[in-house]
């Protein structure tokens, strides 16, 4: 990352304490959704958020400021004060809703915001130290909080908001929902929040039996599911892609005419991402690759039962699409566009999101698919970058470090310019290798339709898949 910080990085943290709503709130048990309830979301998810010293806010501590907001937040969304338990014989989750709180941190460091560089993305430095729970893709949160918070003093004045949740609580939307209600408390916004919690988890429950509508591709195993060439004892490195203004138009510019007027940012680059990561992996030509995406039920799924406005649990599908390797990689990029698209318009559909319910809770939490899959995430149009305490907007409001999803993020170049930041994480070859797709899709010629028949006839492919044969 250009202008990585070189002195040595210290953060002292205080013991961790638990922070209870501020006035007392119902004893009951609650039921998660059959959305909620999948093992692919036992796991605590990350977000990081970086602000400047705001001189209106001297003498101001952005520490007792935050405590005290949680504590009223929680009042609200009680069950996040809470603990899950698990029913047996079925595994199933329940928030018991004891009050007992959520954990805060205090902490406070040796640096100051200009020491972390000019552009952040994850994984950002020092993750470690401003998180107080470990990152990791898999958790047990049973018997355990479901909310973790530390607040990090800089040297210059400035702080980082650091938050770890149980993603079986809530999704990116409703991860947002929460903050936002937290930063009306913080600057004493009359009536906070504004936009109530809302719980309902049984939109989204099963009624027995089950009632399977649709096919869900998403979960089913690729052929050949041991054979990957990504393995977790690789050496793995990062980059972070920027698309901008110009990017954006050479992409528009290589979609197929239907599309490319309605067709969004996150379509265009996540099509084109899969692609040359393909490429970049070296896949063997007949090898089944598929892209899943995040598909956000509130606003894209039509259904006869709507998520309800307020609702912060997960009402997020899976979108899949696939092709064998040789052939995404062959033909045009449109081809791979139009796939995206066809994917997200079947989850999109009538009744998908109760379907999924269903076979959740049919298959007893089925295993989520990893080999081959390339899993993408929209969080442009999240609203982290607008997570207002008092101190203005942060510098950077996203995940702390990459994992299993790549998302896409709000950010600037070098140069300042706005756009969106794709981060990466693969082995150090493969990244060299992605960097030079990245760079050679982005400068291709417009191809015609007639063209592209032309090159699929003449077997036009990679020269890595030449080296495959």
């Amino acid at each position: 990352m250009a202008g990585a910080p070189t002195l040595a990085f210290s953060v002292r943290r205080r013991e961790r304490e638990l922070v209870a709503p501020a006035r007392q709130t119902p004893y009951e048990f609650k039921m998660l959704s059959d959305i909620d309830d999948q093992d692919i979301l036992r796991f605590n998810r990350s977000g990081i958020l970086f602000y400047h010293h705001n001189p209106s806010k001297s003498g101001v501590d952005p520490v007792k400021v935050i405590k005290a907001a949680v504590s009223e937040t929680l009042v609200h969304f009680y069950p996040l004060a809470g603990r899950f338990r698990e029913l047996r014989p079925t595994r199933k989750l329940v928030v018991e809703c004891t009050g007992e709180g959520v954990v805060f941190v205090e902490a406070d460091a040796n640096f100051r915001m200009d020491d972390l560089g000019t552009a952040l993305a994850p994984p950002v430095p020092c993750y470690d130290m401003l998180l107080c729970e470990p990152e990791s893709p898999t958790a047990d949160v049973v018997d355990r909080p479901l909310l973790f918070v530390q607040v990090t003093r800089l040297a210059c004045s400035g702080f980082v908001f650091g938050i770890h949740i149980c993603h079986c609580m809530a999704d990116g939307s409703g991860i947002v929902q929460f903050l936002t209600a937290l930063t009306e408390f913080a600057r004493g916004v009359p009536g906070a929040p504004t936009l109530k919690p809302v719980w309902e988890r049984e939109a989204l429950t099963t009624r027995w039996p089950p009632t399977i509508t649709h096919d869900h591709q998403e979960y089913a195993p690729l052929p050949n599911p041991s054979k990957d060439v990504l393995s977790p004892t690789d050496a793995y490195a990062h980059h972070a892609f920027f698309f901008g203004a110009s990017e954006i138009r050479s992409l528009r510019s290589q979609a197929p005419p239907d599309l490319r007027a309605a067709i969004s940012r996150f379509d265009l680059v996540g099509a084109f991402m899969w692609r040359c990561r393909t490429a970049a992996l070296r896949y063997d030509p007949g090898d089944v690759v598929r892209l899943h995406m995040f598909v956000n039920a509130r606003v894209r799924n039509r259904s006869k039962r709507p998520v309800p406005r307020g609702y912060y649990g997960n009402a997020i599908v899976f979108a899949a699409a696939s092709a064998p390797a040789g052939e995404l990689c062959r033909r045009p990029f449109g081809h791979a566009l139009r796939l995206l698209v066809e994917a997200k318009a079947r989850a999109s559909e009538e009744g998908y999101v109760q379907s999924l319910a269903n076979f959740n809770a049919a298959h007893r939490r089925p295993p989520f698919p990893k080999a081959r899959t390339y899993l993408i995430s929209d969080m442009t149009q999240a609203g982290l970058m607008a997570i207002d305490f008092g101190w203005g907007k942060p510098v950077y409001g996203g995940p702390a470090t990459t994992m299993l999803a790549t998302f896409h993020l709000e950010g600037r170049n070098e140069a300042g310019e706005a756009g969106i930041m794709v981060p990466v994480r693969l082995p150090n070859p493969v990244i060299l290798r992605l960097i030079q797709e990245v760079k050679k899709g982005l400068t291709a010629r417009v191809t015609s339709e007639f063209e592209a028949l032309d090159d699929a006839k003449a077997n036009v492919v990679p020269d890595y898949v030449l080296a495959k044969l």
